[in-house]
């Protein structure tokens, strides 16, 4: 049976409390239907004070999910429904049997890597930004996405700091920094200003940064992601075909476990763990030599073994890496030769060759 038909077949099967089918009492209940691959996300108008809330989004989801190719299944309800920039599609519900919408965010990148912790903390921005930045030297095209709501870096490390997006034809268009392609929410207000948003506003967010911007496309786009395992991770395995993941970990104790639990998130998702990186493995002394692990060592490579990932590479201490993040010229942009930019070039080498292999 075709996909739409499977569609429709699946709407009609549910019904009301009172007996009655879906399609046939409330016909402008599902307003949007959206495929990719394996997912599906659906979006009802329910108003708030509908007892519908309590029940209907279980039923859509359970009937989505028998259909053959579904497997991950989003049900957005909105009291509302919201502006329109597109025209206007009819929805399965009251429409003529036709093919769901097939559209992803950021399909015109050959791949899309999360960069991700278990805890805050760790150098994950650091990380991300430096990342894009050797691989965008080896010849790559790359843009680098800033998730993190509630604490974004990327325009401080990048050197954007108070720098907005230009708008053309009602989209924002992506800040160049250091050949990087870039945008954060850090972009769009104050950076003294508090984001104080529930789940549902950050999802919206992310979803309108991803849908309103002019991404130019290319080889990488890398997504520098919040901490921990909450609605931001949740929302973009939804938005997007996320290629893998890549956590970051200093190698002690507390933030392995977290960092644990953010791999075993992934896989509950069905997005596969790229890799591990340590980062701040250890410090060198400028005097002596002597390297000196002040967080530990090797825990990281440990725990890639216990999770039968790739271990991408270990990256040190090193006072150039964290200046360079606070003024706005990462390490990566400066033709520095240190422990630090051969770490970030070695990792850049193992991505490819694991998404190669992959």
């Amino acid at each position: 049976m075709d996909i739409e038909k499977q569609f429709e077949a699946a709407f009609s099967r549910i019904t009301l409390d009172n007996g009655q089918p879906l399609v046939s009492v409330e016909p402008e209940i599902v307003h949007g239907c959206v495929v990719n691959n394996d997912f599906a996300k659906i979006t009802l108008i329910l108003p708030d004070d509908s007892p519908l809330r309590g029940s209907l989004p279980a039923q859509v989801e359970a009937e989505i999910k028998k259909i053959e190719q579904i497997e991950r299944v989003a049900v957005e309800v909105l009291a509302t429904p919201p502006e329109n920039k597109e025209p206007s599609q009819p929805s399965p519900a009251q429409a003529a049997p036709q093919q769901p919408q097939r559209t992803s965010y950021l399909q015109n990148y050959e791949a899309v890597i999360a960069i991700a912790s278990g805890k805050g903390g760790v150098g994950k921005s650091t990380v991300s930004v430096n990342l894009a930045l050797a691989l965008s030297q080896k010849g790559y095209k790359v843009s680098l996405f800033d998730a993190d709501i509630y604490g974004p870096s990327l325009p401080i490390m990048t050197g954007r700091r108070g720098e907005k997006p230009s708008v053309a034809s009602n989209r924002l268009i992506p800040i160049e920094s250091f050949g990087l392609h870039t945008l954060s929410i850090g972009n769009l207000v104050d950076e003294n200003d508090a984001v104080i948003w529930r789940g549902p506003m950050v999802h919206q967010a992310l979803e309108q940064l991803l849908r309103d911007t002019n991404w130019p496309g290319g080889d990488f786009m890398i997504i520098d992601l919040p901490p921990g395992t909450g609605d931001a991770q949740l929302s973009l395995s939804q938005f997007c075909e996320i290629t893998g993941a890549i956590i970051v970990s200093t190698p002690q104790d507390v933030a392995l476990i977290d960092a644990i639990k953010a791999a075993k998130m992934f896989g509950k998702v069905e997005i596969d763990i790229l890799g591990i990186i340590e980062n701040m493995s250890f410090f060198t002394c400028p005097k002596c030599g002597e390297e000196t692990p002040i967080f530990s060592r090797y825990g990281a490579e440990e725990a890639s073994k216990k999770l039968e990932a790739p271990f991408l590479g270990a990256i040190p201490i090193e006072l150039q890496v964290r200046k360079g993040g606070d003024e706005g010229k990462p390490i990566m942009a400066g033709n520095v030769n240190s422990p630090a930019t051969v770490a970030f070039n070695l990792i850049a080498d193992n991505l490819v060759k694991v998404l190669g292999d992959a």
